[in-house]
């Protein structure tokens, strides 16, 4: 799920108590019992460790700092790759986590609320100052703000980092380990190492990030003392669930596409301009800033960070008012200007997350294939989002929305190196599960989540579905916001799922 927490028109419109001496690696969370006896065994040794003033290097704290009205104090973990392994044979990485609490509440017995970010792929919130979600957060909790492993400070995975790994299958291999099950280990290893006696804290999820926050509540739920989910409750069926989320995301999409261009019908007819200038130029599109192409199919991709948030109809259109250069000397050939083309690679965003195009197939896996499932699902419909032939035949051209496809490979040029990868991906079959349906239906942790109607990433129907199996949780079903909401009106959301747990907000 994209990222909510940055402008889509800047990149994609897409903490510290005591320290603990090395401890045996936590094991995968396919095992829930030995994860509460390691998590006991973990609190006695916090305990143990702040009464001698022991440190470790697998956690290092650093000093309070400031932004307007925050006080924020960042940590940094030395956690396992693989936590199935050996812990003397597993590499190491870096997850990193800010700390933020109110200015004045730096030694307040305060509980603790970890944030975990949409995605997959994007680092979490850098607070400029206390608004938003994050204000009412830091009324009653102290926040952890995790880049989840392999973005931001978390050994991140750029196009730069990525490139020391010189073999898809061992890249493809590396990048397995970057899924909802790990981030949710490493969530973890945060907690007994960050919060008192290791007690459970509060989770809140966003997007990717309501996700994990399923994977937690279905193998590590001692814990969490309550969660909150905004805009991602996940499909949890076995197998590959990524085509009947990208079936119902087609519909979605199309209906998005289309109050788009009544809310904008001039537009209509400049998009299938632009198709038709992009099929006509030679070799089949636009070369773009980066080096990449821009096709007819890659344009149609706008409705990524186009059509599923608060105000991106409104940035959309502002974005195709500047599609083409002005006319400066008589006679000069008409084309497509470099601020379009750079607008729209700042949208897609993956030169800086380029692990959002690579994992985002492989977050609906367990124990099956991808198979490239959105141009699969996509092409059962062909015609439907062939934008040549409907520029051709003057119907709207409808975009597409957040779905990964493999040409991406070739015409994005910070995506080409990793296309081989991508491929060994898309084919892995022995996915580890996400989920443990039995151990939802059975939940006992508190959860409120938002649900929003329209939502075009994580689909109503879908995410209904999933809630039947969820035991005791409570649902705010509204068509007030986007998938956006927690952006847009963050404070009154926390607000209101707050509410339906601490009794301001009654069964009845």
């Amino acid at each position: 799920m994209p990222i909510l927490h940055a402008p889509p028109s800047s990149i994609n419109p897409l903490r510290f108590l005591s320290l603990l001496p090395r401890p045996t690696a936590l094991p995968t969370l396919r095992s829930p019992p030995t994860v509460i006896r390691l998590a006991r065994r973990f609190a006695s040794m916090a305990n143990s460790s702040a009464a001698s003033g022991a440190a470790s290097p697998e956690h290092v704290a650093g000093d309070w700092y400031s932004v307007p009205e925050l006080r924020l104090r960042d940590h940094r973990f030395a956690v396992p790759l693989d936590y199935s392994a050996d812990r003397n044979a597993s590499q190491r990485i870096s997850v990193f986590a800010r700390e933020v609490v109110a200015v004045g509440k730096e030694e307040q017995q305060l509980p603790y609320l970890l944030f975990l970010q949409g995605g997959p792929g994007f680092e979490s919130p850098r607070p400029t100052e206390s608004s938003g979600w994050l204000l009412r957060a830091c009324e009653e909790f102290r926040i952890i703000l995790m880049d989840q492993r392999g973005t931001g400070l978390s050994t991140s995975l750029t196009v730069s980092s990525m490139s020391q790994i010189k073999s898809a299958e061992n890249l493809a291999n590396y990048l397995i380990h970057f899924r909802a099950d790990n981030i949710v280990n490493d969530a973890e290893f945060i907690r007994v190492r960050l919060v008192p006696d290791a007690g459970p804290w509060t989770i809140l999820g966003q997007s990717f990030g309501g996700f994990c926050a399923v994977t937690y509540l279905s193998f590590a739920p001692q814990g969490l003392k309550q969660v909150l989910i905004t805009g991602g409750i996940p499909p949890i069926a076995n197998g590959c669930t990524a085509d009947i989320v990208y079936k119902a995301g087609i519909e979605s999409v199309t209906v998005q596409s289309e109050k788009y261009y009544k809310r904008y019908p001039q537009d209509a007819e400049v998009v299938r301009e632009v198709v038709k200038y992009l099929a006509e130029s030679e070799g089949g599109g636009v070369i773009l800033p980066s080096g990449g192409i821009l096709t007819p199919r890659g344009f149609q991709t706008l409705g990524l960070s186009g059509l599923g948030f608060s105000a991106s109809f409104e940035r959309l259109h502002y974005m195709l008012e500047r599609v083409w250069d002005p006319v400066l000397v008589p006679g000069a050939s008409k084309q497509m200007s470099y601020f379009f083309l750079k607008a729209f690679e700042n949208w897609l965003g993956f030169d800086t997350n380029p692990l959002y195009a690579l994992l985002h197939e492989p977050i609906y896996c367990q124990g099956a294939s991808s198979q490239w499932s959105a141009h699969r699902v996509i092409g059962e419909d062909e015609s439907k989002f062939d934008a040549v032939e409907a520029a051709k035949e003057g119907r709207p051209v409808l975009f597409t929305g957040e779905m990964i496809f493999p040409w991406m490979f070739d015409e994005i040029h910070v995506l080409k190196p990793f296309k081989e990868a991508a491929q060994i991906l898309a084919e892995k079959k022995d996915w580890p599960p996400l989920y443990d349906v039995t151990a939802l239906n059975n939940n006992k942790v508190p959860v409120a989540a938002a649900v929003y109607y329209e939502d075009m990433y994580v689909n109503f129907k879908l995410s209904m579905e999933t809630a039947s199996q969820l035991a005791g949780i409570r649902l705010w079903i509204t068509n007030e916001y986007m998938h956006s909401g927690l952006r847009d009106a963050g404070g009154r959301v926390l607000e209101h799922l707050l509410g339906m747990l601490n009794g301001k907000k009654p069964l009845f």
